[in-house]
């Protein structure tokens, strides 16, 4: 582990295992390839996130990209999300183009350009997919959070995530299930660790939606104050507290309108009114 000005850089176990297999096999020269190409694709999302002055506590490295820890006080927004995501893919087109500069100025027969263009291809291809944890994912679930509550927006990116990483696994061992090859085991080793990572972040959802609500007051504070980013949410006064946070979404300040049976309304509460009773444990 590598600590750079503060920033915990880090190989994931299945990136350690692949470099010892490299050795043996002698492909090392390909893997420091990939290392390079997977770490200026990281650093792509490093350097995004500290231009929009979010703070990152680690980088952990994998085969096909990596996992960047970043601590948000209620500063990340979704489209900042977007930004730090897409970066990294970025990246990897800049390293396409600079290489086919090469190729094009350099003589030869160009083998190890051409290996630099398509591992550069198939990283940032395979990190646009939709699943979580990859960019393409975080993509996704940052566009949904634009339009739908923020509480299902985490329940349905995981469960999707997480049914696909099955998928994944699937379409790896489906060679020797149709007894036409053997298991694919790099693809079969990513999409156990997309599965795993998932099944982590549904069982946590409860966890990250209060994590949501706590940085609401730091991002809202002043905004609710000068009056901006406000959308009424229409409750009767026998819906349980927790059904109306779910329906927060996470780009809008609320104001809750509280009617009786008859229509009429009988309270009119901001959001960090039921915020504070949901962490007091108290009922509306």
């Amino acid at each position: 582990m590598i600590n750079i000005r503060g920033i915990k850089l880090s190989l994931h176990p299945f990136f350690v295992i692949l470099m010892l297999f490299s050795v043996i096999t002698g492909h090392f020269l390909e893997l420091i390839v990939l290392f390079s190409i997977v770490f200026i694709h990281e650093l792509g999302h490093m350097t995004a996130a500290l231009l929009f002055g979010v703070r990152i506590r680690s980088v952990q490295l994998l085969p096909f990209g990596g996992v960047v820890e970043m601590e948000d006080h209620g500063q990340l927004t979704a489209w900042k999300e977007i930004g730090i995501a897409l970066a990294g893919p970025f990246q990897n087109v800049l390293m396409i183009g600079a290489a086919l500069l090469l190729r094009e100025i350099i003589p030869g027969d160009g083998a190890f350009l051409n290996y630099v263009i398509y591992g550069n291809a198939m990283i940032a291809l395979f990190n646009l997919l939709p699943v979580l944890p990859l960019d393409g994912g975080k993509v996704v679930h940052a566009a949904a959070s634009l339009l739908f509550p923020y509480h299902p927006t985490l329940l349905w990116s995981s469960r999707i995530s997480v049914v696909c990483s099955m998928g994944v696994v699937f379409f790896s061992v489906l060679p020797l299930l149709q007894g036409e090859g053997r298991i694919q085991l790099n693809l079969l080793l990513i999409g156990i660790f997309l599965l795993y990572s998932n099944w982590i972040d549904y069982r946590h959802v409860p966890y990250r939606f209060s994590r949501f609500l706590m940085n609401r007051e730091n991002r809202f504070g002043a905004g609710a104050r000068a009056g901006v980013l406000v959308q009424p949410i229409i409750v009767d006064q026998a819906k349980h507290l927790d059904n109306i946070l779910r329906l927060f979404k996470r780009e809008n300040y609320h104001v809750i309108y509280v009617i009786n049976k008859q229509g009429s309304l009988i309270a009119m509460l901001p959001e960090q009114r039921l915020i504070s009773a949901y962490f007091a444990g108290l009922h509306i």
